[in-house]
């Protein structure tokens, strides 16, 4: 079968900090691809390891951009505005592709030209071993309805999906891939989030508005979960996620409409964050999160997890453990098995 090509190329988008010990391997799998990328645009924010020795290694095989430290979104907006690409992929410094990522991708606009952005499946890395369950498995029934098949395993929405990712966000920085200039003028990466906890889901819905939406079913990419990054701790990333959704409620007009399911996502997530945090006997954790849940949103088990965490320090963790073998006896999961669901 023909590789699928885009005319203008697709320009690639690294942004990193003081990830020198994982970055080979990224650039690596990137310029690997059985699609060339255009350009590979490495954005330094302001690392202050070897970071710069381990660019110079590629040449003139990469550009390099060294910015003022200022976060990932400003960083991917600084690369963004450097490409010269038709399309603009962006993959973070300790993430993988597989070779044939971006032809993949660019057989959803070979199929359907007016596609604004999509989005790939991925899998999780942890040490070099990469995980079984892809992450679009894990969306609520009925999530994938109403899209048009390009092909087997590409598709496109073609109505903003919007409402399904205020309810569950399954997309990743390193698995999209955007029109470089619908991009630009839509204002790019949202920065106004600042440094939260997965800031991206900011611009996530906001590209969600539009539509054509592509989807590359494929698992073609690799999130590697290490000490270093905040994406494997699913209790941040839960609160990340609820403040992002009430800044987007709180400052665009045009998601008012979509208002009650803004709100009872913000409360599931806090309310699935509180119940890690206990599991965690993070109890300074429980009781803040509780403060934050409104009490239409606080179920007994979460008002009962709130009292136990106001308990005195050798009573409560007494009691915790015994809650939290309850739940384990009846889910059937033994307890380290609970452990790893935190």
């Amino acid at each position: 079968m023909p590789q699928p090509s885009i005319p203008g190329g697709i320009s690639v988008v690294v942004p990193t900090y003081n990830r020198a010990a994982l970055l080979p391997a990224t650039l690596d799998a990137i310029l690997a691809q059985t699609l060339p990328p255009r350009e590979v645009i490495v954005v330094d924010d302001g690392s202050t390891d070897a970071t710069g020795a381990v660019l110079a290694r590629y040449g003139g095989r990469i550009r390099s951009l060294r910015i003022p430290n200022s976060g990932d979104l400003v960083a991917r907006n600084a690369g963004l505005r450097e490409a010269r690409g038709e399309l603009v992929a962006f993959c973070d410094s300790d993430d993988l592709w597989k070779p044939d990522f971006l032809g993949a991708m660019a057989g959803i606009w070979q199929a359907e030209p007016r596609t604004r952005v999509a989005y790939g499946n991925f899998l999780i890395i942890r040490g070099e071993a990469w995980q079984q369950r892809p992450k679009f498995d894990d969306a609520p029934e009925g999530y994938w309805s109403g899209l048009r098949a390009l092909g087997p395993e590409i598709a496109v929405f073609d109505q903003p999906p919007l409402p399904r990712l205020i309810r569950f966000q399954p997309f990743f920085p390193s698995g999209m891939v955007a029109d470089r200039r619908f991009f630009l003028d839509i204002g790019g990466w949202d920065e106004t989030v600042g440094r939260t906890v997965g800031t991206d889901f900011a611009t996530a819905l906001r590209l969600a508005e539009h539509a054509p939406f592509g989807v590359l079913r494929t698992p073609l990419v690799g999130i590697r979960k290490h000490a270093t990054n905040y994406s494997g701790d699913v209790q941040a990333m839960n609160l990340g996620d609820a403040a992002i959704l009430e800044h987007v409620l709180r400052t665009r007009p045009v998601l008012a409409p979509y208002a009650a399911e803004i709100r009872a996502s913000i409360d599931q997530r806090r309310a699935q964050a509180l119940d890690i945090a206990f599991a965690r006997r993070d109890f300074a954790g429980v009781r803040r999160i509780h403060a934050m849940l409104p009490p239409s949103a606080r179920s007994r088990r979460q008002r009962l997890k709130a009292a136990v965490a106001t308990l005195p320090a050798p009573l409560r963790r007494a009691v915790a453990e015994a809650l939290l073998m309850l739940g384990t006896l009846r889910s059937g999961r033994s307890p380290a098995a609970e452990r790893r669901l935190t």
